[in-house]
């Protein structure tokens, strides 16, 4: 069996470090289905429709699937289609998010491309699409759109359709009003086209035109369908969680035939969307209210509680649960199947402080008990994985994920003096390593070619150690307070820091002593 070529590992967002081929110029291989959920849509659908069956893209490639999400009267295919179109009802629920879910189920193509009902595209515009999935298996590509109005006026369907295939489709509407994505523009030009957006290009996964390998959007779990609106964007932020770089391609060129919700309606859209995607999506920092938990938290901290007391533990735990990131769940690893009831001395119990421990967090919503350390903390943002003993002080967490951000760092380890050691591992990081690992490479050396690492030493960055507390005159053990050593600013980089782009720390002798020790503490977490 022929190996398959290892695959190219893109730092960050940077998608320019790939080099699609020329359109007309290559010859594709991978199928693609092409995704229409469809409501109330007869008079848009044709065109789109139409436009599909005009690409360059190989017919036999493509396939087309319309989901036509509850009209009345139930809509017909048009005779003017690819040759291998089919219509599907939706059934069970409704809405954008639970029509795209079906008809990905449905699809067998190597690719899915959503494309709402009232899109025409130009001729080369799945194609376009493509091209970037034959270089990876990771990209999740946004197509280019401008709205136009169809109350000025449209050309009749078989027009349409001769000039797409001609090449024509960017002067069908010339001299009409035409206008872009305003602020996604505006978000993508700020960020030099996202090549320079490490870790937020997902907010400008809008739906209508956008493609991503099946077997890697099926990772996410699919759609939510319990979303009626911001569903493309909830999904965006799940597939960055999956390690996706997001490349937007003005090349792959349609028109959205009339407004878009947004554009009519922007302010009832947002007061609408706020309470659900801000339950879901961790970076929606400024609408995420202190002291609240969320479905999906923004940091999963695990502590191994193997052979640790119960002292330490409760140290560390209590340390994460009181501070100013509320919005965490903690997971203790530990032997939790062990624990059962037969008669036993209580004191001299050889499982005394696990099941002390159980008892302690087990009406603690945010803390569960784990068995073992799973790949990465999906869906949220972040994992620490802290040894038991250690805490960190109320505003380590919120100043180091914030320092991380501005940096551009995946992986940001903590020496402690005793040798231990913390570490915070980004999650969509930690997915893209997993997707370029070769065989037997380190994990840590991949997530560092992809965002970059740095090196910490605990006291500095507000840990304490469990023998720091001090006993009040009640008898009451506190904890002491952190000083941390150094100026609390969030991205400001200190004396010693490395460059901007986050890459690693190389002096002598750092790299590799902390290598070791970090090595350690994944292995034995596995």
């Amino acid at each position: 069996m022929t190996e398959q070529p290892a695959q190219s590992r893109v730092w960050g967002n940077a998608w320019r470090d790939l080099t699609p081929p020329v359109l007309g110029a290559w010859k594709p291989e991978l199928s693609v289905s092409v995704v229409i959920p469809a409501h109330q849509a007869a008079e848009t659908l044709p065109y789109c429709l139409a436009g599909l069956a005009a690409q360059t893209y190989p017919a036999e490639l493509l396939q087309v699937v319309v989901v036509d999400d509850g009209s009345t009267p139930a809509l017909q295919l048009p005779e003017l289609r690819p040759e291998n179109t089919s219509v599907l009802r939706t059934s069970e629920s409704w809405g954008r998010a639970h029509a795209c879910r079906q008809g990905a189920e449905f699809a067998d193509g190597d690719v899915i491309h959503w494309l709402d009902s009232d899109m025409l595209l130009h001729h080369d515009e799945v194609e376009a699409q493509l091209r970037w999935h034959h270089l990876v298996d990771y990209a999740v590509v946004l197509g280019h759109k401008l709205f136009m109005d169809p109350a000025e006026g449209m050309p009749s369907v078989q027009d349409a359709f001769e000039e797409v295939r001609a090449g024509r489709a960017g002067k069908l509407f010339d001299g009409r009003w035409t206008a872009t994505h305003d602020w996604v523009e505006e978000f993508v030009a700020k960020h030099d086209d996202l090549n320079a957006c490490t870790f937020h290009a997902y907010l400008v996964h809008v739906g209508a035109s956008a493609s991503v390998r099946r077997d890697f959007y099926l990772t996410t779990g699919g759609l939510d369908s319990t979303l009626k609106l911001g569903e493309d964007v909830e999904l965006g932020y799940r597939l960055a969680q999956r390690g996706a770089l997001f490349v937007p391609d003005r090349e792959a060129r349609s028109w959205h035939l009339g407004r878009s919700t947004v554009m009519r309606r922007q302010n009832e859209v947002n007061r609408y969307n706020r309470p659900f995607v801000t339950d879901r999506i961790t970076d929606l920092r400024h609408w995420r209210k202190k002291g609240r938990s969320y479905s999906v938290p923004w940091l999963q901290a695990v502590v191994d509680t193997r052979g640790a007391s119960f002292e330490d533990v409760t140290y560390t735990v209590d340390g994460l649960l009181t501070g100013n990131v509320a919005d965490l769940e903690v997971v203790l690893l530990g032997d939790w199947t062990q624990h059962g009831d037969e008669r036993r001395p209580p004191l001299e119990d050889a499982q005394l402080d696990a099941r002390m421990l159980h008892a302690e967090y087990v009406g603690e919503p945010r803390v569960q008990f784990g068995a073992e350390l799973s790949a990465t903390a999906y869906p949220a943002a972040w994992r620490l994985v802290a040894p038991a003993g250690w805490s960190p002080s109320r505003d380590t967490l919120r100043r180091m994920t914030r320092e991380a951000n501005g940096q551009n760092r995946g992986l940001l380890s903590v020496m402690m003096p005793d040798g231990t050691s913390a570490r915070f591992e980004r999650t969509s990081t930690f997915a893209r390593a997993l997707l370029l690992r070769a065989e037997g490479e380190d994990l840590d050396d991949v997530a560092d070619g992809v965002t970059g690492s740095w090196w910490y030493d605990g006291p500095e960055e507000g840990f304490t150690h469990v023998s720091s507390r001090v006993e009040t005159p009640t008898g009451d053990l506190t904890r002491a307070v952190a000083r941390p050593m150094r100026h609390p600013a969030a991205t400001a980089p200190r004396p010693d820091d490395g460059p901007a782009d986050g890459r690693t720390d190389d002096r002598p002798g750092v790299r590799q002593t902390a290598r070791r020790a970090l090595g350690a503490v994944r292995r034995r977490l596995r």
